[in-house]
């Protein structure tokens, strides 16, 4: 059996996000009585651009944290990227909101796109030691 705690752990928590960013676009759906697209509706658009830029994001995310789970990398330091991707997340959601949350949009960006650089180029270095036969 191969054990991958990191990855289960960060899907778990990545699923738990998306429902979170469902339920918010739901909700708001049912309050303006919008079923299908945005309406004209700027609050719904942000709230579906929120949840669509999750969806666009994660994947990659959790196939380059399993990836190196796999091949042996550091599970804390793999599980400390997977705690500031998934609050990074949660911000850019509430920062989509706009107005005085609109921070909470950049931070979320930010949150994002260093771990994920930061797991490319950490497969990279395993994709060449592992070649290398280390």
């Amino acid at each position: 059996m191969v054990l991958i705690p990191v990855f289960l752990g960060l899907a778990a928590a990545a699923a738990v996000v998306n429902g979170w960013l469902i339920a918010r676009t739901g909700n708001l759906r049912r309050a303006l009585r919008i079923s299908v697209g945005d309406g004209g509706n700027e609050a719904l658009l942000r709230r579906m651009r929120a949840q669509s830029n999750f969806l666009e994001t994660t994947p990659f995310f959790l196939f380059l944290v399993l990836g190196l789970e796999l091949s042996g990398a550091s599970r804390i330091g793999l599980a400390g990227l997977a705690a500031i991707f998934i609050l990074a997340r949660i911000s850019h959601g509430i920062g989509m909101e706009g107005g005085d949350k609109s921070r909470w949009r950049m931070y979320g960006m930010m949150g994002t796109t260093f771990p994920t650089l930061a797991l490319i180029f950490w497969a990279l270095i395993r994709l060449v030691e592992l070649g290398l036969g280390r």
